[in-house]
Parts: C-alpha cells; sequence; structure tokens
C-alpha cells in the first residue's frame, strides 16, 4: 500500500487523493466518522480520536498519523483499549505515518490518518 502526505489537508493513498481524514482497515480506505468524538472537542480545543469512534481494532499495529504539525488529541482510552487487545500504537506525524503505512503489506495495514493540523 502507497501512502503519500502530500502536504496540509491533503494525502494520496495508492494514487488516490483524500482531503479527510481517513481509516485504513487490511487495505481498505474509508472516511474517518469523527462525530462521536466531538463532544470532547471543548476539552482538547480539537476533536480528539476517541474510543467512541469506529478504531480498525485487529492485528498487533494501530499507525495513527497525528496530523501535517501532530496536533491530533488522542484520549488516554484509546490508548488502553489498544493495550487490552495487546494491540501496539503508533502515533507519529501524519507525512511519518504515510511511509510506515508504505512499509506494510497492503492487507496488513490499520491505520488513522488525520490530514489537517
Amino acid at each position: 500500500m502507497q501512502a503519500i502526505f502530500i502536504g496540509f489537508g491533503a494525502i494520496e493513498i495508492d494514487g488516490n487523493p483524500y482531503d479527510y481524514d481517513v481509516i485504513i482497515d487490511k487495505g481498505k480506505v474509508r472516511k474517518r466518522r469523527k462525530k462521536p468524538s466531538k463532544a470532547y472537542r471543548d476539552w482538547y480545543g480539537h476533536t480528539p480520536l476517541s474510543i467512541d469512534e469506529t478504531i480498525p481494532w485487529g492485528g498487533k499495529h494501530l499507525i495513527i498519523g497525528t496530523g501535517a504539525n501532530g496536533q491530533l488529541p488522542i484520549m488516554n482510552e484509546v490508548y488502553e483499549a489498544a493495550r487490552e487487545r495487546g494491540i501496539e500504537v503508533t502515533a507519529v506525524p501524519t507525512d511519518t505515518a504515510c511511509k510506515l503505512i508504505s512499509a506494510h503489506k497492503r492487507g496488513k495495514v490499520r491505520a488513522i490518518l488525520h490530514v489537517s493540523c
């Protein structure tokens, strides 16, 4: 799977452009549904990644792209849920996350990519 961080607000996955946050689950790309996390926005000043979202659990590794400047807040409950499932979380700026994704086999990747801030 080839993931490229184009710049603030834009990524490309396998030649397809995206201008919104995405979830990658075993090679399939879909839009991240942030609505369940919006309730926490005032606490963080930004919509965080919360356990209330559909997170691609499974496998042994979850890559989280935290945005162009690494500003995506990740609630502690996400890390706790991953630990309970035996999943290692790598949370890095989205450009680095894209490089990690590109190094994985297509069907093995599970990731959440934030494309702005």
